[in-house]
């Protein structure tokens, strides 16, 4: 392969599994949409993908991006798999017990070459798992959430988070953050230099699904069975989401109001979701709560078109997704007070706190029954959004990889890169 040693060459981590990660796979599609769009540069984007596991991400690479075909994911051991899935109850057992924590290690990986074979220049971790290289690289640890709810996660988890996030700090020239929040956040649990951590934010990525017709929406309705007007939640079924919570105030909502609302939620079911089940049945809402699974995004955006509202009632984050994508596509929020969701949201959602199933159930209440309230959080919601694109966010980081490979910097990078954070 001929190299063009003009070119700046920035690899992206894109190796995941599509339909599993959840918010860091919109991430990784975000950038690839926006970074796509720039060729006014000297720029190469390789985005890093597992062998035979690219197709999520390639519908969405052109001009200076591409894929770049790493090794095959890595299979987890066999008897980890057995223990994990058929023996749920030995492996908590033995995780009290403390015998897995002598089998078990950081796993701290070295880069396997292929990214110093081809060149590049500037390393992107997307996400919190990284590998250790001596091309200069840039880490999103995303957020700190195991310190701030460390009830959550196993003993072995925490450990795990606080290495890697850690040494994957340290390498790095530059650690990356949606919000001032989390880097504030960073800075004093970590010690960080502030200038090495930089915000830039993220944005809807709606704009970069399909767009549904009529046909679309008609065929979503029947396949969901959606004939009713809904509230709508897309997240994953981890406990810090605050399913339960919700569930409890939809319950209050019957008992102390008499008002019935319908509820879907979309997103991969994670080893919680029994428990959220389990929780829908006590309160008596099985006919009234639908759990879809992972969506695609054509899918997705047929929710959001027929969604009445959407609520967020997340315990932690360090940004929200589906804030954005429903200010985008002009649907009305109500979402929790938790980090930096109440600056993200501004005037254009109502806010609750998310361990008050009275004030979750009062604000959907609110915007189930107030038309005009609706309508005025859509036109603030879409004032709100309009701000963060991915345009924007791409050239941002173009600006940082441009600036730690000692390139020339254009006038619209320095201006990006002295402008205040948006969030």
């Amino acid at each position: 392969m001929v190299i063009n040693r003009e070119h700046l060459r920035v690899c992206l981590d894109a190796r995941l599994i599509g339909g599993m990660p959840g918010g860091v796979e919109q991430v990784i599609i975000g950038l690839a949409s926006g970074l796509s769009t720039l060729t006014d540069g000297l720029e190469e984007y390789l985005f890093l993908t597992y062998a035979g596991a690219d197709e999520w991400i390639r519908p969405y690479l052109r001009g200076p991006c591409r894929i770049l075909t790493g090794p095959a994911a890595p299979r987890q051991p066999m008897w980890k798999q057995w223990v994990g899935s058929t023996l749920p109850a030995v492996r908590d057992a033995w995780h009290r017990l403390g015998l897995l924590r002598r089998w078990r290690c950081v796993s701290l990986r070295r880069s396997d070459g292929t990214i110093e074979k081809n060149n590049i220049h500037i390393m992107h971790f997307t996400k919190q798992s990284a590998f250790f290289t001596d091309v200069p690289s840039i880490y999103h640890p995303h957020d700190l959430q195991h310190l701030h709810l460390p009830q959550l996660f196993s003993q072995e988890a925490r450990i795990a988070r606080e290495v890697r996030y850690r040494r994957f700090c340290e390498q790095a020239r530059m650690v990356a953050v949606t919000s001032t929040w989390v880097k504030r956040d960073l800075i004093r649990h970590y010690g960080l230099p502030e200038s090495k951590v930089q915000v830039v934010p993220w944005a809807s990525v709606l704009s970069a699904y399909p767009s549904p017709s009529p046909e679309d929406l008609a065929a979503a309705r029947q396949k969901f069975c959606l004939r009713d007007p809904f509230i709508f939640y897309c997240a994953q079924t981890w406990a810090h989401k605050n399913h339960i919570g919700l569930l409890e105030a939809l319950a209050t909502l019957g008992e102390r109001c008499g008002v019935t609302v319908r509820l879907v939620c979309c997103g991969r079911l994670t080893d919680f979701f029994p428990k959220i089940e389990r929780r829908t049945r006590e309160l008596g809402l099985s006919d009234q709560v639908q759990f879809l699974g992972f969506v695609s995004p054509l899918e997705l955006q047929c929710l959001y078109k027929l969604c009445r509202c959407l609520c967020n009632p997340t315990k932690f984050g360090a940004a929200s997704f589906p804030l954005w994508e429903a200010f985008e596509a002009g649907v009305p929020v109500a979402c929790s007070n938790v980090t930096s969701l109440p600056e993200q949201a501004g005037d254009a959602a109502l806010i609750f706190d998310p361990n008050r199933p009275d004030q979750i159930a009062e604000a959907i209440r609110r915007l189930w029954t107030d038309e005009k309230l609706r309508r005025t959080l859509v036109e603030r919601g879409k004032r709100r959004v309009s701000r963060f694109t991915w345009d924007r966010t791409a050239r941002m980081f173009r600006a940082h990889y441009r600036r730690l490979a000692n390139r020339p910097l254009t006038e619209e990078d320095r201006s990006l890169l002295a402008s205040p954070p948006l969030l």
